[in-house]
């Protein structure tokens, strides 16, 4: 059942993360503007309460806050990372990195372990979510690799090359919002373990409807909303908003339901599934954006994203059986 939900979850996702961004690099250009109009649409999950009424304990609800707000910060660095460079470079990241820190946060925090089964599932999910996602790489070229990570990080006594230093914004935004988004599905995870799902799902997103609002608070966020809010807000954009964060929270309502049922680093780990989605998505929007689809598909990375299909494939087969 969990297994279904979050493929679920990861094909509605691959056409949101095109869309979002689209919209930051288009429309918004601030990874905060951004976040604050996908977190104020969270207070409109209350109605769900009419299908499961709730009301947590004081302290209940101190935790359910706690991580909304934690998942609008994510949310932050996540936009921020997104909009510096191409999707292609930071979702493999990202993906890459969160089902290992979840593994972690989890075996730590809640108690929970694979099986061997489960375990083997876990490394050919990634490996393959690695090679779907990545650009073709030639391993071989060793010291090459090793020179460029240090031009871009940079050394203990001096800073990364000029040139560099963007790709290490990305990087490191990209690295805090893996880490982050871990904290968070294990947070959930343990929402879910010690309250009804509609329930927790619904007052923690309270909790980042009350994040957004703290963010008004800040002058210079407060002026660059209301000057994007001008700027974009005629009905096609706003349709086209609405659209995507409609889909947006489909999703995320079908991958919390799928942390509520599974175990978190599993249901991460199956993020290549959704390079897979995108790599489907490109091909059909080839015709009209044909760019796209020689980034993703050129000479000598067909074979590799095929390895990766088949290993996520391999490890959708271990996983089940």
């Amino acid at each position: 059942m969990w297994l279904v939900v979050a493929l679920s979850s990861y094909f509605l996702s691959a056409g949101v993360h095109v869309a979002d961004k689209f919209l930051l690099s288009k429309k918004f250009h601030s990874s905060v503007v951004y976040a604050f109009y996908v977190g104020i649409w969270s207070v409109f999950n209350v109605v769900l309460l009419v299908l499961a009424p709730w009301m947590p304990s004081p302290k209940e609800f101190l935790i359910d806050v706690a991580v909304g707000i934690l998942f609008l910060i994510t949310l932050i660095f996540w936009y921020k990372a997104l909009h510096q460079s191409e999707a292609t470079r930071v979702i493999p990241i990202v993906g890459a990195l969160t089902p290992i820190f979840s593994l972690l946060l989890s075996v730590i925090f809640l108690g929970e372990t694979l099986n061997q089964r489960q375990l083997l599932a876990f490394v050919i999910l990634i490996s393959g979510g690695v090679l779907i996602s990545v650009k073709q790489t030639k391993l071989y070229l060793i010291n090459k690799v090793i020179m460029r990570v240090r031009y871009i990080l940079g050394t203990i006594f001096g800073e990364p090359h000029a040139r560099y230093r963007p790709v290490r914004r990305m990087i490191i935004n990209s690295l805090i919002s893996a880490a982050l988004f871990a904290c968070f599905y294990v947070s959930m995870k343990y929402i879910y373990m010690t309250q009804p799902f509609i329930g927790g799902f619904v007052w923690s997103r309270l909790g980042t409807f009350i994040g957004t609002l703290l963010i008004l608070l800040v002058p210079k966020w407060r002026f660059l909303i209301k000057k994007r809010h001008k700027e974009t807000s005629t009905p096609v954009n706003f349709a086209f908003f609405l659209s995507v964060r409609f889909l947006a929270s489909v999703a995320f309502i079908l991958f919390n339901l799928a942390i509520s049922l599974g175990n978190v680093s599993l249901v991460n780990a199956l993020q290549g599934t959704q390079y897979l989605f995108l790599i489907f998505l490109v091909i059909l929007l080839s015709t009209k954006f044909p760019k796209i689809l020689k980034e993703e598909l050129g000479r000598g990375v067909l074979l590799q994203k095929f390895i990766g299909v088949m290993l996520v494939s391999l490890g959708l087969y271990v996983l089940v059986q």
